[in-house]
């Protein structure tokens, strides 16, 4: 489908969903985790979404719908673990650790530099403006993440690291999506992915010993749902039908506004601090995204099928929605 198939009105409600619902995860996630285990709440967030969009699916087109061969099975299973348990799930464990919800999704927003950085590894030459804002993203790292000032230390480094690790595994779920086996229809994909997430993430908790201590307040769960259906279904739903109806380059803008809705709601809602360093780092890595997704813009002439190379590197954001 083409992108003049679609009013441009339906096109600015879908990208404002994507803009604003991606860019607030990363606060409800913060909510949830205040309370209950990051591990075991993630898990139960993919396996609640995974319910209500199967249901939804099977209501829409039978149960015949959800029936997958073997390897789509495996594909789908494989991909949710990379992109949602460990792409998106850990973002959870590297926030208890301490990170700032804004600054995890800056982090979060440097998946387009892991990918070109996969790109080069597996031949593909990226071009010199690729290279240039892979370049540009590490130095907005360093100032976010080095000491500054009279600091001992800017942020804490275990917290980063895992929320790097997130990053560079959605990355390569992303990277490696169009290579396996998955199911034709995207939205069983993602129902799929969610599951096997999920599970992953439930499997994880009870290995680790995760405990719930205490009753769950209303924030909390208010946080747990707008996840569930905003963050989960929602947001992947708009992502999943502007990939067919508006320009991929419009589309990508969101890898570089959510990060901007993050901070801000971070410092209005939890009044996490926007020092200088934040300013300056993010925006150096706000900088490098735009340079590695213009880039990747320019190269790919416009058309269907280059559509699954784009959506690479847009990552198939989800069944993840961000979320």
């Amino acid at each position: 489908m083409s992108s003049g198939r679609a009013g441009r009105g339906a096109i600015a409600l879908a990208l404002f969903l994507v803009y604003v619902i991606w860019g607030s995860i990363y606060l409800a996630i913060r909510l949830v985790i205040e309370e209950v285990p990051p591990l075991g709440s993630m898990g139960a967030r993919f396996l609640l979404a995974a319910a209500l969009m199967a249901a939804f699916l099977a209501c829409r087109g039978g149960w015949r719908r959800l029936r997958l061969t073997g390897r789509e099975t495996a594909g789908a299973a494989f991909l949710g673990v990379l992109l949602l348990a460990c792409g998106n799930g850990l973002t959870s464990v590297g926030q208890l650790h301490g990170v700032p919800s804004g600054v995890t999704a800056l982090l979060v927003a440097m998946v387009p530099l892991w990918i070109c950085i996969y790109r080069a590894l597996s031949g593909d030459r990226p071009q010199v403006l690729e290279l240039a804002g892979v370049g540009v993203g590490l130095i907005g790292l360093a100032i976010l993440v080095l000491p500054h000032g009279g600091d001992r230390s800017g942020l804490p480094l275990v917290g980063v690291a895992v929320i790097v690790l997130s990053s560079l595994s959605w990355s390569f779920g992303s990277w490696i999506k169009p290579r396996i086996w998955l199911p034709h229809d995207v939205y069983v994909s993602a129902m799929y992915q969610l599951l096997a997430a999920g599970a992953a993430m439930a499997f994880a908790s009870v290995a680790t010993g995760e405990r719930l201590d205490g009753a769950i307040g209303p924030r909390a769960w208010g946080a747990f749902g707008y996840l569930v259906v905003f963050g989960s279904i929602v947001g992947f739903t708009a992502y999943a039908w502007l990939l067919h109806h508006a320009p991929l380059p419009l589309v990508a803008t969101h890898t570089y506004v959510n990060p901007v809705v993050a901070v801000a709601l971070g410092s209005v809602v939890l009044s996490e601090p926007v020092t200088p360093a934040l300013v300056a780092g993010g925006a150096v890595v706000l900088l490098s995204v735009v340079l590695v997704v213009s880039a990747h813009a320019r190269k790919r002439p416009s058309g269907d099928s280059t559509m699954n190379g784009s959506k690479v590197l847009l990552s198939d954001q989800r069944a993840t929605g961000g979320g």
